[in-house]
């Protein structure tokens, strides 16, 4: 037997509701049909909009899309198999075929379905659906039926922006001064007020309020031995080479969720190129909806004029500052269909190679969030304790930090017993958002 195909046996199966009473299980069962729900909700109560800008035919448009939604949601719901995407999005193709390769592989006994199939991949393929019942019924095709979620999120995490970008504001005055101890020791503050605004995320709660409303920076303390993992010197190692080698290098930021979370990655950017740890920063969001709160270029934008237009001074200042940043090109906001398509990472180079290639020239890739721990993880039953570089499967574009709070039972890189502790403290633990890592990988270096 081949090394390859011996690699093939040891790793292991993906995650799914086939298990009855696992967190995938009751996700398919009980979250994705309330988030469908909601979805049509938003769609409905829009109705009166889309009559004003488009007359019968935005009424036409919002019944079509929400009888196909009703109809999804009875596919999820009865366990329907799979069905091919039908609008000629651009990403259609490519979905299709990933269809047909699972169909491949579960052979004809055992169809795609949305509760005898990989989680990952069913939960990606609702979103993608959403995003077909409006494109298929213009002129509603452009409608975000998660825009007001997102945007009530942002304004209840007002406070908690304003205490931040009060804190960045005193940093800038600072910052070029710094003796290096110093400078690492608000970097690490800034990546935890990071990786906690990671717990802002309205896919896990179906929509519910789940803003941030105190300050972040007063939180850290406590928080701390919630970190299971926490490589943040690594990290910090990998800019200050970068640095050193050559002057500062590029940091591509794979964001998550909009609202506060947004907020935290955008003052963490501000921070790495003020400090001069970053020469620039690309900015990675999704191209549609997708997992309610996901960042699009449209909430990117919003976002920076929302702050622009703050009456806070500190808030406003930080705004103006970013939009400086997007001008000067300094700052760069990305999408992708990858990111949007429920392939694992460790097949980018393959299915995405032109975004693989643009990550290569990275000093650092954050990863933010949990649906991007399990597409690096390939969203499979590894051990606690398999090692991250393991999990990865090959996948090493550059190196790369996740960081990530914990709502979906997948987890590497424990020490042995660590999750055995935690199971008897709080069975819980992989899927309540109380805990995080910051979880490094470094590929081995080319070249002098």
């Amino acid at each position: 037997m081949t090394e390859a195909e011996l690699e093939t046996l040891r790793v292991p199966p993906y995650l799914s509701a086939k298990v009855e009473g696992s967190f995938a299980y009751l996700t398919i069962r009980d979250r994705l049909p309330t988030i469908l729900t909601k979805a049509v909700d938003s769609i409905h109560r829009n109705k009166d909009k889309f009559f004003e800008q488009y007359g019968e035919e935005g009424l036409r448009a919002e019944k079509a899309a929400i009888g196909l939604l009703s109809k999804l949601r009875n596919e999820l719901q009865t366990d329907k198999p799979v069905l091919p995407l039908v609008d000629e999005l651009e990403d259609a193709e490519g979905w299709n075929l990933y269809l047909q390769r699972h169909e491949a592989l579960q052979g004809e006994q055992d169809p795609v379905s949305w509760f005898r199939s990989p989680w990952l991949y069913v939960e990606c393929y609702m979103y993608r659906r959403i995003q077909e019942a409006l494109w298929l019924n213009p002129p509603i095709s452009g409608f975000d039926a998660f825009q007001e979620a997102k945007t009530q999120s942002y304004f209840e995490s007002q406070r908690a922006v304003m205490a931040l970008c009060t804190h960045l504001e005193g940093l800038r005055k600072t910052v070029a001064g710094l003796p290096e101890d110093q400078l690492l020791e608000h970097f690490d503050r800034l990546l935890q007020v990071s990786l906690w605004g990671n717990k802002c995320d309205l896919s896990i709660s179906a929509g519910q309020d789940n803003s941030q409303k105190t300050s972040p920076i007063d939180s850290l303390a406590e928080l701390r031995p919630f970190i299971l993992v926490d490589d943040t010197r690594a990290v910090w190692s990998a800019l200050v080479s970068a640095r050193d080698r050559g002057g500062p290098g590029r940091v591509d930021i794979i964001l998550d969720n909009a609202g506060f979370e947004l907020t935290t990655d955008l003052v963490l950017a501000d921070f790495l190129v003020a400090s001069g740890l970053a020469r620039s920063v690309r900015f990675h969001g999704k191209s549609m909806p997708w997992f309610v709160s996901d960042v699009t270029a449209q909430d990117f934008t919003w976002t920076v004029r929302q702050t622009v237009a703050s009456n806070h001074r500190f808030m406003s200042a930080s705004g103006v500052q970013w939009q400086r940043y997007v001008r000067e090109g300094v700052w760069t906001y990305l999408d992708h269909p990858f990111w949007t398509q429920p392939h694992p990472f460790c097949d980018m180079a393959a299915d995405a190679p032109d975004l693989h290639a643009g990550l290569q020239g990275a000093a650092l890739v954050l990863f933010k969030g949990d649906l991007n721990y399990r597409k690096l993880t390939g969203d499979r039953e590894w051990p606690p304790t398999a090692a991250f570089a393991a999990a990865l499967r090959g996948f090493a574009p550059a190196p790369l930090c996740s960081l990530r709070t914990l709502k979906a039972n997948v987890q590497v890189g424990l020490q042995p017993g660590q999750a055995e502790q935690l199971s008897q403290r709080q069975p819980d633990w992989m899927t309540c958002g109380q805990y995080a890592v910051v979880q490094f990988h470094s590929p081995p270096r080319r070249g002098p």
